[in-house]
């Protein structure tokens, strides 16, 4: 080999990337997918708490859990029961379009 194919093979050598190292580092998508799973999470739960408390909002207009003894106070075993409307997506659809009830 002459000296001229030596210096391109070492120069070859140099530029060729680290395969022993070329998959080492697993865990960069993780912190993504992870951010991800933690959004959707916290989303959801945010739609489970608006659902809730958009149920007890309606519940408490439209009078549904009077107290029977006392007229003016209402009962709280009510409110954790109540379904003023048919489906969980119509309290978060009604929540999201009516800032103001």
């Amino acid at each position: 080999m002459s000296d001229t194919e030596k210096e391109v093979m070492t120069i070859y050598r140099e530029s060729a990337p680290d395969e022993s190292r070329l998959f080492w580092r697993t865990y960069v998508n993780h912190f993504a997918w992870s951010l991800a799973l933690v959004a959707i999470t916290f989303s959801a739960w945010l739609m489970i708490a608006l659902a809730n408390t958009e149920n007890q909002r309606n519940a408490l207009l439209t009078k549904k859990c009077m107290d029977p003894v006392f007229k003016t106070e209402f009962d709280t075993a009510c409110l954790k029961t109540v379904r003023t409307r048919d489906h969980w997506w119509q309290h978060v659809g009604y929540a999201l379009t009516n800032a103001v009830p």
